[in-house]
């Protein structure tokens, strides 16, 4: 089976408004730009993947049903491959969610998950995020790293970290990706 890489996305920040707690599906702000730019990853050899922390649910916000009204919408409006997300933490009020997991960022579980569903060739792969936990999560996981200003970006760091990549918003990421490499790895 042939593989390609991946751009692994962050949702909030990266393609929809960062807001906080978004609690229901209509009041996710997608980007106006972040179809177009999905479709431009696509162009280019990639698939566009979504890894997303989703502590609302673990903290009672909103529940897992939302989040996937949610996920639906995002995969219908900017036509992203998957939407992986994390509905735990520790500190959580919902007892099923209130837990140290692999899939929260920085852990790598959700990437590694998204490996076993698609043939990523993670060697030429990337994420894509606003905060610190989505450069180690890349770091941990050996692929480039970019650090987007639309959401909380450098300012708001949780701690330093050094991105591969520092820039304003998706668009501005769309247009530095290279197109793959033409030798695709067969296995």
């Amino acid at each position: 089976m042939s593989t390609k890489p991946a751009v692994f996305l962050d949702r909030d920040g990266v393609l929809a408004v960062e807001e906080s707690y978004v609690c229901e599906a209509e009041r996710l702000k997608i980007f106006p730009y972040a179809k177009d730019c999905v479709d431009k990853i696509h162009k280019k050899g990639y698939y566009a993947i979504v890894i997303t922390n989703q502590s609302g649910i673990a903290r009672g916000l909103f529940s897992e049903e939302e989040l996937w009204k949610m996920n639906r919408r995002l995969m219908r409006e900017t036509g992203v491959d998957a939407v992986y997300y994390c509905p735990h933490h520790p500190g959580g009020t919902v007892k099923k969610y209130a837990m140290k997991c692999n899939c929260r960022k920085p852990q790598t579980g959700l990437l590694e998950e998204a490996c076993r569903d698609f043939p990523i060739d993670l060697t030429g792969s990337f994420i894509v995020g606003d905060r610190a936990g989505d450069i180690l999560t890349g770091k941990a996981m050996g692929i480039k790293t970019a650090l987007l200003e639309s959401g909380y970006g450098s300012q708001r760091l949780e701690q330093n970290v050094e991105p591969d990549y520092k820039l304003e918003n998706l668009r501005e990421f769309a247009e530095i990706l290279d197109d793959r490499p033409k030798n695709d790895t067969v296995h």
